[in-house]
C-alpha cells in the first residue's frame, strides 16, 4: 500500500487500510488475498458507510448526467461477469443492495434477513474494484473524498 492513513483518526484509518487491502486484492483478482481482507473490512465499524460513499462518488463521476435503471443493471452485469471468473462468491443480489444503499434508496439496516457482514464486505470490494476500472484516480482519492463528505455531513447534523 502506497498511501499512509496515519493522519486519520484511529477508526477512519482502520477503515481506509481494510478497504484498501480488500479492493487491491479484488483488483488483482487475488481470491486468497480477498478472503484474508474481507474479515477485517467486515469487522471495522463504519466501513459500509465509507464504501457506500466511495461507490456513490464513483457512480456520480461515471454518470454525470444521472444514473438510469439501465445503468445500474449494466454495472451489476459487468461486475458479476468480471468477478465470476475468479471469485464464485460474487452475489448479484448483494451488488444491487449495495448500489441501492450507496444511492440512498435502500436501508440495509431494515433488510430482513440481514446479509452476512463478510458477504457484504466481499461484494463491496468487488464493486469498488470494478468501478475503479474506469475511474480517473486511485482508490485513495475516493476514500479521502468520502471521509471529507462524511465529516461534513456529521458536522451539519
Amino acid at each position: 500500500m502506497s498511501t499512509t492513513w496515519r493522519h486519520l483518526p484511529t477508526r477512519a484509518e482502520a477503515i481506509a487500510v481494510a478497504a484498501s487491502d480488500a479492493v487491491a486484492a479484488a483488483q488483482e483478482r487475488d481470491r486468497e488475498g480477498l478472503a484474508d481482507a474481507v474479515g477485517p473490512l467486515a469487522a471495522t465499524e463504519g466501513s459500509g458507510l465509507v464504501l457506500g460513499a466511495v461507490v456513490r462518488l464513483l457512480l456520480e463521476e461515471a454518470h454525470p448526467d444521472g444514473l438510469s435503471g439501465d445503468d445500474v443493471r449494466q454495472v451489476v452485469e459487468r461486475c458479476v461477469r468480471a468477478a465470476a471468473v475468479w471469485e464464485p462468491a460474487v452475489d448479484p443480489h448483494l451488488l444491487v443492495v449495495l448500489l441501492a444503499g450507496a444511492l440512498g434508496v435502500h436501508d440495509q439496516e431494515e433488510q430482513a434477513p440481514r446479509p452476512a457482514p463478510d458477504a457484504l464486505a466481499r461484494n463491496a470490494a468487488l464493486l469498488v474494484a470494478h468501478l475503479l476500472g474506469s475511474a480517473p484516480r486511485p482508490l485513495a482519492g475516493y476514500l479521502t473524498a468520502a471521509f471529507a463528505e462524511i465529516e461534513r455531513t456529521e458536522l451539519l447534523d
